[in-house]
């Protein structure tokens, strides 16, 4: 049995109508990305990209524990999205989440379009869009509006994420949509939080890459590398993450759907670990850091060849 991660759907709770139709929307959304950011992005936006990914990543590893049993973690698209702009952010999701399912097993194969839809696309759109109205606000106005945002973007992410399991006959739309609004809901909570104080940070150290209309020339060593230290921090603290059942897993065990879920056809580092090490502290760690530079040699590579 597969056990979800937040809003990670595993294969067997989508159809296979649905899992090619979210397919379908993720792959033009994403060739949309590529052909706006080709040759746009500059020399110090790369690194840039890079380790907004690798934290995001290591970030993601951190479930923090909300009401009733259950936990949450940060989803990262309204963050990435505000910080690299709408395109670029969508990149950096796209790689995030794909890594994930990919070599962690977090999230089907099969449905990893509607997984990176649900928490790379639309987050990024909801994020960009509402921040994007206020950039030249107060202080407080921006920081207001950026954790609004990042809160609608789970709701969102969980409302499609419902509706998707409706039109799969996974469960019935009156009892899905409000089993996973009622605990995204709070999740959200954490997500605004986190965003909110990312960007008081950033703003603290580098306030224009939230003020510029392009940040292709805005980075700089000294950022990435505080971004590199931020992104180890997380994935060292990654053992003290709540085990708790998150928002889907929640959802699925409450409804019966639970046992829908299907093993990945391979294992890698499943659950977050390395299989010799078995299912301890150091494992954990050893496997996050592993993913982080993954995804931050990931990021880059592709960046650099948008670049040329």
């Amino acid at each position: 049995m597969y056990t979800p991660a937040a809003l990670h759907i595993p294969d067997g709770f989508l159809s296979l109508a649905i899992s090619l139709v979210f397919w379908a929307i993720s792959i033009l959304m994403v060739g949309l990305a590529i052909a706006r950011t080709k040759k746009a992005l500059g020399e110090k936006q790369v690194p840039l990209m890079g380790v907004m990914a690798a934290f995001i990543f290591a970030a993601q590893m951190l479930n923090f524990p909300v009401a009733g049993g259950t936990s949450g973690h940060f989803i990262g698209g309204t963050l990435a999205a505000i910080v690299l702009g709408p395109w670029a952010g969508l990149l950096v999701m796209m790689a995030v989440i794909a890594l994930q399912a990919l070599l962690f097993q977090d999230g089907g194969l099969l449905v990893m379009g509607a997984n990176i839809f649900n928490m790379g696309i639309l987050t990024v759109i909801i994020g960009f869009g509402l921040y994007r109205g206020v950039v030249d606000r107060p202080r407080r106005v921006r920081l207001a509006v950026a954790g609004l945002a990042a809160w609608l973007a789970v709701v969102a992410s969980a409302l499609v994420t419902a509706l998707q399991l409706w039109l799969s006959g996974t469960s019935r739309l009156a009892i899905v949509v409000p089993a996973m609004l009622g605990v995204h809901m709070v999740i959200g909570i954490g997500e605004a939080l986190i965003t909110a104080a990312a960007l008081v940070f950033i703003e603290q150290t580098r306030p224009d890459l939230l003020t510029a209309k392009s940040v292709s020339e805005k980075g700089g060593r000294g950022w990435v590398v505080v971004g590199v230290i931020l992104s180890l921090l997380a994935v060292s603290l990654s053992p003290l993450a709540s085990t708790d059942p998150d928002g889907l897993e929640r959802v699925a065990e409450d409804l019966g759907f639970l046992d829908r879920g299907l093993p990945a056809p391979y294992a890698i580092f499943p659950d977050y670990t390395i299989p010799f090490l078995g299912e301890t502290p150091l494992s954990t760690i050893v496997a996050g850091l592993i993913g982080a530079l993954v995804v931050l040699g990931f990021t880059m590579m592709v960046g650099q060849m948008l670049r040329k």
